[in-house]
């Protein structure tokens, strides 16, 4: 049996760290990066908690989480992908939040063939 001490001092430092990433990073990659190691010490949690009551919810939970985290990452890169193509840029203090439409039009591309 292992000490539940450890795991659960690591997952807050991780969960810590993360939280710290998240509002102090500007660039859009660091920030998925730190949502992902506040993911992780949720896991480590779940885990450590599972081995506590000898049970195997911890673990169904924690394999939900790394499903939820990989979703969030295929969103999430699309999101950056869409930003960078706009303002050739990724820092998210930039980004206007307020005005939707503030992002120039692009027109759609022609196809072979087709009459405008």
């Amino acid at each position: 049996m292992i000490r539940p001490v450890i795991p659960l001092v690591t997952a807050a430092l991780l969960f810590g760290l993360g939280v710290y990433g998240v509002l102090r990073r500007r660039n859009a990659v660091l920030v998925l990066m730190s949502v992902e190691l506040m993911l992780n010490a949720v896991n480590l949690i779940l885990v450590t908690a599972d081995t506590l009551r000898e049970r195997l919810t911890g673990q169904v939970f924690t394999l939900f989480v790394i499903v939820l985290a990989a979703a969030e990452v295929g969103v999430g890169l699309a999101l950056v992908l869409r930003l960078f193509r706009l303002r050739q840029d990724i820092n998210t203090d930039q980004v206007p939040l307020d005005e939707a439409a503030e992002a120039p039009a692009e027109p759609a591309p022609a196809l072979d063939g087709e009459l405008r």
